[in-house]
């Protein structure tokens, strides 16, 4: 199963968990709105049986929505056309919140009418309660014209939330396994990822030197002919031949070597006045061979006087080389420009191309170690995919960035910014 294939499942799990954690919350919010309910429901039927049990009202004929108000969020008020006594009231109150299951704490205030206050105001603590004592002498004040009873539950959300103990856990317990789950897969996949990522570089590894080492057997036993000396002409072409393979071994494995160095540090950088036009050229010179064999058409732009810069003149350069072979080695019929000038107060290089172009969904991997663009089994193309991983370190040594804009059959073009002095 190719890494490609697995994403696609991780999106899928990733949405399918979202979806299940969607719809726990959604009815964790169903339970904890039925819990409130029932919880109104019994302060409700214990006010009525209060009501039966002292006779506060004189009109029997009134029902309980005409007699009981919901003020606020945790408070009951009930119209009392007799105010009972404070003891009285206090034991009936607790009996009824027993026998209908209203174990939470309760603040209680009896207020006068004629008086505008308060006569007294108690606060009931539950059985097994967890909340120290409260004084009641805060209750608020509310506009009706009558006497009557308020009831202040303070905890009323934390004992609805108890309530809730087996769906509040079982969900966490749901959360806890999903997040593990998705955690896994991910994980799964980074290590999958991380193989095929082995998988092409020894692929790319044994193509990058199986050539080179059979070219160079082949021009070795040809050299190994007693009959070569009589012909010097071979005699030079195969020299000519070992001598550049071996400086293409070479060349591969220092910059194996250099990546290696770098894996767990910032690449060291020594600053200094450099001139980019100078940096340029050297750079090119490095790939003279190249282009010559190529037939590259080379395209020079320095825009503007700015052409001193301050930087890491080898490593600099470096990365220009490494983009000017890029753009020899992804082009049939090479045409290349290079350009310099100020950005945002940033100096730039830019090399553009006219080769195969990468495709936006390639674009964001393009710098990692080893990644090279999928072609299939075509190799045509040489390299272990660290090129553009190094030039990407010796950019981020300098404090600056890189910018990539490619059309698939078009060309790309790669812009280094450099941070500018002033």
């Amino acid at each position: 199963m190719r890494s490609s294939t697995l994403k696609w499942i991780l999106l899928s799990t990733s949405v399918l968990i979202a979806l299940i954690v969607m719809v726990q919350l959604y009815w964790l919010k169903k339970v904890y709105s039925f819990e409130e309910k029932q919880f109104n429901n019994n302060v409700v039927k214990s006010i009525r049986g209060v009501f039966e049990d002292l006779e506060m009202n004189d009109n029997p004929a009134l029902n309980l929505q005409q007699l009981i108000d919901n003020p606020g969020l945790n408070y009951y008020l009930f119209k009392a056309d007799t105010i009972p006594q404070k003891d009285s009231l206090i034991f009936y109150l607790q009996r009824e919140f027993e026998d209908f299951d209203v174990l939470t704490d309760c603040k209680l205030g009896a207020y006068s009418s004629d008086s505008n206050r308060y006569i007294y105001a108690e606060y009931i603590p539950s059985p097994a309660s967890r909340y120290p004592v409260q004084q009641a002498t805060d209750l608020p004040v509310f506009s009706q014209r009558y006497d009557h009873i308020l009831l202040y539950f303070p905890h009323r959300s934390n004992y609805i939330l108890q309530q809730m103990n087996f769906w509040i856990i079982s969900s966490v317990t749901l959360f806890i396994a999903l997040i593990g789950l998705a955690v896994s897969l991910f994980y799964f996949y980074r290590q999958k990822f991380l193989a095929e990522i082995q998988k092409d570089f020894v692929n790319n590894f044994t193509h990058e030197f199986k050539t080179p080492l059979a070219v160079m057997k082949i021009a070795a036993d040809v050299l190994a002919q007693d009959a070569i000396m009589q012909h010097p002409n071979r005699l030079e072409r195969y020299t000519a031949i070992i001598k550049n393979q071996t400086e293409h071994l070479q060349n591969q494995v220092s910059r194996l070597l250099r990546a290696a160095a770098s894996e767990n540090r910032k690449l060291p950088i020594e600053k200094e006045d450099l001139n980019t036009q100078t940096l340029i050229e050297q750079a090119l010179s490095k790939v003279q061979p190249l282009i010559d064999q190529t037939g590259a058409k080379i395209e020079v732009k320095l825009e503007g006087n700015q052409h001193e810069i301050h930087a890491d003149k080898a490593h600099l350069e470096l990365a220009v080389v490494n983009l000017l072979e890029n753009a020899l080695k992804y082009s049939t019929d090479p045409h290349i420009v290079i350009q310099t000038g100020l950005e945002d107060h940033d100096f730039y290089i830019s090399v553009k191309d006219n080769g195969i172009g990468i495709e936006k969904k390639y674009q964001k991997n393009i710098f990692k170690k080893f990644y090279r663009v999928p072609t299939g089994d075509v190799h045509n193309v040489k390299g272990f995919g660290l090129g553009l991983n190094f030039v990407k370190k010796i950019i981020d040594a300098h404090d600056g960035k890189i910018k990539v804009y490619s059309i698939p059959g078009i060309g790309t073009e790669f812009r280094l910014f450099i941070p500018t002095k002033f």
